[in-house]
């Protein structure tokens, strides 16, 4: 099953209680939310204090992206304020299958990040410590940015690759995407959809999700 998790970095954070809740009503499966400590990528975003705010106001689950360095110092602070899934990135921690264990061991559900340069070679040896693997499609940092086209080959290998050794998971990706591309990402193996400012930009979130669904069934 497709599931499209609206990217809240996009949201007007003047009202966020509403945005949340406007986007769980138009027809939202999960809210994703990107953490970004200002060192493993150049922006500052949210701390656990805005995912606890986020928690309150939606039952929808949280997929937590954690763009920091030294992740593993942070997962407890993000599962105690309401996350669901946590996703680390390869690149950003030595000791990549403890913090794997140690997210699960928390009662959340692990999944791993790639940034776009980054070989899926880097998978081998954590297919099972991992959900779900999230592809960066766009070089994580800043939101708006486009799709770079020769992610769509990656998921593709990506996706014939675990469903030999890893059939079980899920493949998310992140980055320039919207109505105009999501199905193409859905047809290289993609089931998980984030999508920041094509939903919060779009001015009618119902409209906009209704019509990636749309595309997805096409």
């Amino acid at each position: 099953m497709a599931i499209i998790a609206p990217s809240i970095l996009s949201a007007d954070f003047g009202r966020l209680r509403d945005e949340v809740q406007a986007i769980e009503t138009a027809g939202a499966d999960w809210i994703h939310i990107d953490v970004m400590d200002g060192h493993f990528v150049p922006n500052i975003t949210l701390g656990p204090s805005i995912v606890k705010t986020i928690r309150k106001s939606t039952k929808l689950p949280l997929d937590v992206h954690l763009m920091i360095e030294r992740p593993e110092n942070y997962v407890e602070a993000f599962k105690d304020a309401g996350a669901d899934w946590i996703s680390v990135h390869v690149e950003s921690t030595i000791h990549l299958q403890r913090t794997l264990n140690l997210v699960r061991e928390l009662g959340v559900k692990p999944g791993v990040a790639l940034n776009p340069s980054t070989p899926l070679y880097f998978l081998d040896h954590i297919w099972d410590d991992i959900e779900m693997v999230l592809v960066m499609t766009v070089n994580p940092g800043f939101g708006g940015q486009k799709f770079i086209p020769e992610m769509l080959r990656k998921v593709q290998t990506l996706k014939k690759k675990s469903e030999r050794v890893a059939p079980m998971i899920q493949i998310e990706v992140d980055g320039g995407i919207g109505v105009h591309n999501i199905s193409e990402l859905k047809s290289a193996g993609a089931s998980i959809f984030v999508c920041g400012s094509a939903i919060f930009g779009s001015g009618d979130y119902k409209n906009t999700i209704s019509r990636m669904r749309e595309s997805l069934r096409s």
